[in-house]
């Protein structure tokens, strides 16, 4: 359960509510139909300057996100990048999205009902269309669902959608899907919002050479690791886009990318860095959007190898941690401090477990019981992300003390994701938003395809499972505390800082979310987005 003393409103986000998905109450057995048509919008909040007028349609909008290389693509199965998601959700619809509380919202589906036994549920779509006009239909919703739990493919949402019997499940009529599931999912929303589940075509596999999906811009050009084009879906189910096109342009270097948007070559740089922010932050030539500490920063510590396949080294490593002096050093102070579990302020979190502090004498004293004493590691970091350089360098210093020698490596920015998945022993990791359970799923069952930590233990997954088809909360939440005390004492997330996520426009742009964390559905919504 969560503390009594946990805030009602989480103070990162203003006016955010604690997630719980749409029916509320209703996740109780016996809760009815929820009918959520005419939810689908969710607004934003414009960045300063909002009040020239109303949104004018025109013009094109270019981006700048740090990419993949050459090897990125525009399946959205397969988005794992910032610049992959925000490809993604401008070419595809999901059934749902997260809000910016993390609550299950409203896209392709227009209503979903369980039965009683929280293991059947009808969701119903709403009237939508692919870019080549065929109709989005019950059919393509499990032709895409099927795709993505593929045995022979490592798609991000396939752990997911484990809860789901996609032989079971079976189209209704057109715009009706039943989905039958191994077990009572009292929270089956969350799914359908999943990372990387979006609706495509039934059939289609060309997603470099001619994407179509049902989401507001439509293909134009790909060029992998330079640049793509989209233009305006004037049929877009939500309402056409303002703009007639948005380009996002790939610039690794957070350098390149502020100095594009001071130039004039884009409009909108993602993830600047704090002193980047700031530098310019009210000087007059550019806006600078601040999503509060919406990113979980840490090191990944791969638990099936050595050092790290004993506990007790994993320990000492968080107990070496200054979390105050990564925080103040690596984010210029603008952020929060971990506590080495996901999603503080979230539905779920353990916020009453004891905060951690650096302690050198129990440190040390761990890793002479491992036998591990003069420990030397490798530590993988790469510029790709902000603050994480910087912090690597910190962690460097802060083991010393603790007679742990830690060997820096910094790796090439268009490979770093995919390399310290399987490779390596410990790196730099980070994470937008995304609900706890969501963050389990996709990371820390024996299924996971992005599990950076190789946190893989059986009793765990049953415990993720019995969380799942608890109907009652309050018991459903006791079980996810249970998990998160497992993960807080012996875990390979060693979670030192939440940051600010910070994003800087042109003077010209408007509709820019404010409130929405990375991953949300209003981040990087650029179909609501205009030039003034």
């Amino acid at each position: 359960m969560n503390s009594p003393q946990t805030p009602l409103v989480d103070s990162r986000f203003p006016g955010l509510r604690r997630r719980g998905f749409l029916a509320g109450a209703a996740a109780m057995a016996g809760l009815g139909a929820l009918a959520v048509t005419g939810c689908a919008g969710s607004g934003t909040a414009g960045t300063a300057g909002e009040g020239d007028g109303k949104p004018r349609r025109g013009g094109r909008l270019r981006a700048a996100f740090a990419g993949g290389g050459a090897s990125e693509t525009l399946d959205p199965h397969l988005a794992n990048l910032f610049a992959d998601v925000a490809r993604a959700k401008a070419l595809f619809d999901k059934l749902a999205d997260y809000g910016a509380d993390l609550s299950a919202r409203p896209r392709l589906a227009s209503a979903w009902e369980p039965n009683a036994g929280l293991d059947r549920w009808k969701v119903t779509l709403r009237e939508a269309a692919f870019h080549d006009g065929r109709p989005v239909t019950a059919e393509d919703v499990l032709y895409s669902y099927r795709r993505i739990a593929d045995p022979g493919k490592a798609f991000r949402a396939k752990a997911s959608l484990e809860p789901i019997d996609l032989a079971a499940s079976r189209a209704l009529d057109p715009r009706t899907v039943e989905f039958v599931l191994k077990r009572p999912t009292a929270e089956f929303p969350n799914v359908l919002a999943a990372f990387g589940a979006y609706i495509v075509p039934r059939g289609h596999q060309d997603f470099d050479g001619e994407p179509v999906g049902s989401g507001p811009f439509r293909f134009v050009s790909f060029a992998p690791g330079r640049s793509a084009v989209l233009r305006r879906n004037e049929d877009y189910w939500d309402g056409a886009p303002y703009l007639d096109e948005v380009e996002f342009v790939v610039a690794n270097e957070e350098s390149a990318r502020i100095n594009a948007l001071l130039g004039g070559q884009v409009e909108y740089a993602h993830e600047l860095n704090p002193a980047t922010a700031r530098a310019h932050e009210g000087k007059g030539h550019i806006e600078i959007v601040r999503l509060r500490n919406s990113v979980m920063q840490s090191f990944a510590m791969k638990t099936d190898r050595p050092p790290f396949d004993d506990k007790r080294v994993r320990e000492a490593f968080f107990l070496i941690a200054d979390r105050e002096e990564l925080v103040d050093g690596a984010l210029s102070g603008t952020g929060e401090i971990g506590n080495d579990l996901f999603g503080k302020g979230y539905e779920y979190y353990a916020a009453h477990l004891p905060q951690r502090a650096q302690d050198l004498d129990r440190a040390k004293a761990l890793l002479r019981q491992a036998g591990a004493e003069r420990l030397k590691v490798t530590l993988d970091t790469s510029p790709v992300a902000a603050g994480f350089t910087e912090a690597a360098a910190i962690f460097r210093d802060q083991a010393a003390k603790a007679g742990v020698t830690v060997e820096i490596r910094t790796s090439s920015k268009d490979s770093y994701w995919k390399d310290i998945l399987d490779s390596g022993t410990l790196c730099s990791y980070r994470s937008g938003a995304m609900p706890i359970e969501a963050h389990i799923s996709q990371r820390l069952l024996t299924g996971s395809t992005t599990n950076a930590t190789k946190w893989r233990h059986k009793d765990f997954d049953a415990l993720y499972q019995q969380a799942q088809s608890t109907k009652d909360k309050q018991e459903r939440a006791a079980v996810y505390e249970r998990m998160q005390r497992r993960l807080y004492a012996e875990g390979g997330f060693l979670v030192w800082g939440f940051a600010d996520w910070i994003i800087g426009t042109a003077r010209t742009v408007r509709g820019v979310a404010a409130e929405a964390p990375a991953n949300s559905l209003d981040w990087a919504r650029f179909d609501k987005v205009w030039l003034a």
